[in-house]
């Protein structure tokens, strides 16, 4: 297939190709140059071509004075760079000095706003600079890339026919010396560092407490609801919280892409342009998610939330509540060539990140067979998710599967509605008296649909352990291995928080990534899913590793370990615990943690106890849940590889 990119001389559309909803949205402009290597000189393998578009329109060709294959567009002027003033905001200065304008002077943002504001005085500013930079931009490059299926092969053996020849000219000396080298080396990784010599935290500079806010709860138009008073900078933030009904398979199947359209098709009679252009004007963005985690008690007991949320400044909060109403009870699930576009490109986004986040999804993989929370978060979001999202994306091609997929979307949204809900708003505390007012006037016509009790969430049992292989394009491997442990509230949890840690810093990042040339490795434990998980990212090895994931425990076990290590891998969790986020943020998660029985009592509690775990403590649960077969298996890699390691996994083809 080819892969066709355009790069515009200023600005480049910031939703073409990009996946959206839970999906980032690319947002860039002013794209001044491109760098364009002759004929992709620095991709072997790839065959490229770049032309001016359309025809008529100024050549292009390689900058005389420029490095090789760097192709100019068409220079800003230094007064365009100015009125682009926002890009500083992210960094992005090295575009200005690329225009040949001054970086230093466009950090002044001051006079860069003021310019500004008296330009949007004139109602056509915005749509002059459209027609002037877009519209009637005639700088194009259109560049096409071939995937050579050989590259890899050929890469390596042309790596090896470099080494022999290198080998070749060597002397015996020569010989000698590379291999004192690598003994060096070797020497030099398990060597023992002195951290005394440098300052240090220790346990005695950690707080006592654990700062959680607390909110307040009252009725709004008869509904829960709980405020949180914090800083906010005049933005209010709105969610509607609905616990998730008892769902069939089909409805568990659907719930995800629900949230991924929710918020990006029409609603309250408009079409998803116009609803588009009302979310841009009157909020700073709406999204949809769902939140399913284990009781803190009983791993086999979930609670299932959906989440409807945004933000708006203070001005609109009137207008966010009524949208997020609009949105939650009104979205148009039948406008089908939008449906049709949302899910490829929701395709498109989970296939390429399969490289970028292989670690989680080998470890969602290697957890699916354990606890129903594990399983679902694989069929959802892990590689079987990835499956059946490529599945859903063929069948639309069949217009009666279309239909299907809109009557689902419809049902599942009227399961919601009549499920019990309640609010949340963070905001400041002065504002609190308008915001009420406006979400009484939106929320008090609510048609509240009567009806029989709501049955609770749950999930089925999982299938039991897995061992499996996934096949894809990938010349890297991601493994995973992952034993079952045990919920939050057991005794045992926070010595395998601390555990996870401990393993990584002081033997899985030196054996996996140091030795074994992976570019990352660790070990993490989930109280949520009850899962004690090793992993590996962009691994050259896939037997070795899995090995070492084992010997990490051995090692554990058969030596006698300083207390610094341990002390090391607690101040890491409780940094970690203790790291401020923004006001509202920091809210929103006391809110969402306590929903799911994270009480700030309990949160407090279990620091504590981390606190107090010994070396003693990380042998004995060590011992008690990373021994034996019980663990599930789960790899990344391509066919080749799979086949030659002949690790014995059930090979499945991503």
């Amino acid at each position: 297939m080819d892969l066709e990119t355009r790069a515009h001389n200023r600005g480049s559309g910031s939703r073409v190709g990009r996946p959206i909803g839970r999906r980032s949205i690319g947002k860039k402009a002013g794209l001044v140059a491109v760098a364009l290597p002759t004929a992709v000189a620095g991709i072997p393998g790839v065959m490229a071509s770049a032309q001016s578009l359309p025809a008529g329109s100024p050549a292009v060709a390689p900058a005389a004075d420029g490095p090789a294959g760097y192709v100019p567009i068409s220079p800003f002027r230094a007064l365009d760079t100015r009125e682009a003033g926002g890009r500083v905001a992210d960094g992005t200065t090295i575009e200005i000095a690329l225009a040949d304008a001054d970086p230093a002077a466009a950090l002044h943002i001051d006079p860069i706003l003021e310019r500004l504001r008296e330009r949007i005085q004139d109602p056509g500013y915005i749509q002059g600079l459209v027609r002037e930079l877009l519209l009637d931009n005639p700088h194009r490059v259109r560049l096409v890339m071939r995937p050579d299926p050989n590259l890899s092969a050929e890469k390596n053996a042309a790596e090896q026919a470099r080494l022999l020849t290198l080998k070749a000219a060597m002397d015996a000396e020569e010989q000698r010396r590379v291999i004192a080298q690598a003994e060096a080396l070797k020497a030099r990784q398990e060597q023992q560092d002195d951290p005394e010599l440098l300052p240090k935290v220790t346990l005695a500079d950690i707080p006592d407490d654990l700062h959680i806010p607390l909110g307040e709860t009252e009725p709004i138009a008869g509904l829960p609801a709980t405020r949180f008073a914090r800083g906010t900078n005049g933005l209010v933030y709105e969610e509607v919280v609905i616990d998730l009904p008892a769902l069939d398979e089909r409805e568990l199947e659907l719930l995800p892409i629900y949230c991924d359209l929710v918020t990006e098709v029409g609603c309250g009679g408009r079409d998803y342009r116009e609803t588009q252009l009302l979310q841009n004007a009157v909020t700073g963005g709406i999204g949809a998610r769902v939140s399913v985690r284990g009781a803190v008690d009983d791993l086999h007991r979930q609670r299932g939330l959906f989440f409807l949320h945004g933000k708006a400044l203070a001005r609109n909060q009137g207008a966010l509540a009524k949208l997020l109403l609009e949105t939650f009870e009104t979205p148009r699930f039948d406008e089908a060539n939008r449906l049709r576009e949302l899910i490829s490109q929701e395709r498109l986004d989970m296939e390429q990140g399969v490289t970028s986040r292989g670690h989680a999804l080998a470890m969602t993989a290697a957890s699916s067979g354990l606890t129903p929370s594990a399983a679902l978060y694989h069929r959802w979001s892990g590689l079987a998710g990835i499956q059946a999202i490529k599945a859903l994306d063929d069948a639309l091609e069949d217009d009666a599967k279309l239909r299907e997929l809109m009557e689902g979307l419809e049902a599942l949204r009227e399961r919601l509605r009549t499920a019990p809900k309640q609010l949340l708003v963070v905001a400041e505390a002065e504002q609190f008296d308008a915001i009420r007012s406006g979400l009484e006037a939106v929320w008090s016509g609510l048609d509240r649909p009567a009806g029989a009790s709501v049955s609770p969430f749950g999930l089925p049992a999982p299938g039991g352990r897995v061992r499996q292989a996934w096949t894809t394009s990938t010349q890297v491997n991601f493994c995973a291995k992952s034993f079952p442990a045990v919920c939050r509230e057991h005794p045992d949890a926070p010595a395998l928080t601390i555990l996870a840690p401990f393993l990584r810093n002081n033997f899985l990042h030196r054996v996996i990534r140091e030795q074994g040339g992976a570019y990352g490795g660790g070990a993490r434990f989930d109280p949520d899913t009850g899962a004690f998980r090793f992993y590996s990212y962009r691994d050259p090895r896939l037997g070795e590793t899995l090995a070492d994931f084992d010997r990490s425990v051995d090692w554990l076990l058969s030596n006698d370990h300083p207390y610094r290590l341990l002390e090391e891998a607690i101040l890491g969790v409780i940094a970690d615990i203790d790291k401020p986020g923004s006001p509202a943020g920091e809210a929103k998660r006391a809110f969402h943690e306590a929903l799911h029985g994270r009480t700030p009592e309990r949160r407090r509690a279990y620091r504590k106890k981390l606190l107090e775990v010994t070396l003693e403590d990380l042998k004995r649960v060590a011992e008690t849940y990373l021994q034996g077969d019980q663990a599930g298996v789960a790899v990344i890699s391509n066919a080749g590889q799979i086949e030659k390691a002949g690790l014995g996994l059930e090979a499945i083809a991503l």
